[in-house]
């Protein structure tokens, strides 16, 4: 007589739920929804990049000369009144305020003229479309416009992409280093896990600064900084896969991957500057480790002075809300050794 918890006496539904298909349907339809999600979202960031409140310093001398009023009025017709304009008193203030990254370009008079200084370090696509504006916008009102950029491009990185992919590849490498630490190195247990992630993350950090900095030339990095944050940018990165490891189990790698790659990489403001992102991501992609490791390395390379404490906060604090989860359920981490034989009773 059959025993009626043989697969043979299971229905078609529990065979299927109890068996590898259950898990291998989810994948499916998993994979399937991602491919259009990671489609969707970058599409959504880069296909269409849309003038969206660019902040622009005016500057107002003492004498009370200041751009005409027709090219202001203009420009902002031009970009659909998304210029946001800081009145600066002098040239001197608004330069600071470019190298502070507080505005992505300078108007003042110059005799008859109008002058845009514009910073391609602080968003080349930004500068672009200010200099196509400003260019078409003296044009048709009758005023000369000289256009400058105060802030260029390394000649490595004539489209300031380099920055967005170094950072790229420490977000991807952080968290596929400790799914690899999950997958072929389970003995672990949580303590060693994270100095494993220290050490894959520090000697990562370094691989990458020199292979980008010294082997191709690409970016003259100022290395020591630019391989701490790099560093903690893949320590941050493999920290949040950690922690969804022991909240998730083996399904970890889909809210990390979520997180990090549909919606921090195209929110970085890496590929495509914040003020020309939909508002949403423009909004959030600092809050989140892509963009904050965007903003860090940038600052880092093309303003190197005015580095700013928000990124490494938003950095840091990922990785300790992420180290306290993993390290507060770590009796739920997926590996670790089996501790010694209790006699038996």
């Amino acid at each position: 007589m059959a025993d009626d918890d043989s697969p043979g006496a299971r229905s078609p539904w529990a065979r299927f739920k109890h068996g590898p298909f259950l898990p291998a349907t989810v994948i499916v339809l998993i994979i399937s929804a991602g491919a259009g999600l990671f489609a969707g979202s970058y599409t959504y960031a880069f296909a269409n990049p849309t003038p969206r409140q660019i902040p622009v310093a005016v500057v107002i001398t003492q004498q009370g000369a200041a751009p005409p009023q027709r090219f202001v009025a203009g420009m902002e017709k031009a970009l659909d009144a998304s210029l946001r304009l800081h009145r600066e008193p002098s040239y001197a203030r608004a330069a600071w305020a470019v190298e502070e990254q507080q505005v992505f370009g300078v108007l003042r008079m110059r005799g008859r003229a109008v002058e845009l200084d514009l910073s391609s370090a602080a968003g080349a696509g930004v500068a672009q479309v200010l200099a196509s504006a400003g260019t078409k916008v003296g044009r048709a009102v009758g005023v000369p416009v000289a256009v400058r950029d105060l802030k260029p491009l390394q000649p490595g990185d004539p489209r300031g992409l380099a920055v967005f992919y170094i950072s790229l590849a420490a977000v991807i490498m952080g968290f596929l280093g400790a799914v690899q630490l999950s997958v072929n190195a389970g003995e672990l247990n949580p303590a060693e896990r994270i100095a494993f992630t220290v050490a894959y993350a520090l000697l990562g950090g370094f691989v990458i600064a020199a292979i980008v900095d010294w082997g191709l030339g690409t970016l003259d990095l100022p290395f020591a900084g630019s391989w701490a944050i790099l560093a903690l940018t893949m320590f941050t990165s493999g920290m949040v896969f950690s922690m969804f490891n022991v909240l998730f189990g083996r399904w970890a790698l889909i809210p990390t991957w979520g997180l990090m790659v549909l919606l921090g990489n195209p929110s970085s403001g890496g590929a495509v500057s914040w003020p020309l992102l939909p508002s949403l991501l423009g909004a959030i992609g600092r809050w989140l480790p892509p963009g904050a490791s965007v903003n860090a390395q940038h600052t880092a390379v093309y303003f190197g002075g005015h580095q700013h404490g928000f990124p490494f906060l938003v950095l840091g604090g990922w990785a300790l809300v992420s180290a306290v989860v993993f390290w507060t359920w770590r009796h739920r981490h997926p590996g670790g050794r089996p501790g010694r034989a209790t006699p038996s009773s």
